[in-house]
């Protein structure tokens, strides 16, 4: 019975192609940020550790998302 089947959690091509660009802006935008905090930090204290910070946690983001991306099936 087609009743009782659990739905299908296949995502679309479009959405994981999403999910991949978006990955990887967000890992070398995370890093470029990690980079620049560390330049900055000798300078301005507070700048710097905002900067190291942010992209420490965007970059994180970045490699969730690659997980994220591994467990998802595409369409066929």
């Amino acid at each position: 019975m087609a009743f009782f089947k659990h739905p299908s959690r296949a995502a679309s091509n479009r959405l994981i192609q999403r999910i991949e660009r978006l990955t990887w802006v967000l890992i070398y935008t995370g890093l470029l940020a990690l980079i620049l905090g560390w330049w900055v930090l000798p300078a301005d204290d507070d700048t710097g550790y905002v900067l190291l910070a942010g992209g420490g946690l965007v970059a994180v983001v970045g490699v969730i998302l690659i997980f994220v991306r591994s467990k998802i099936k595409a369409d066929s």
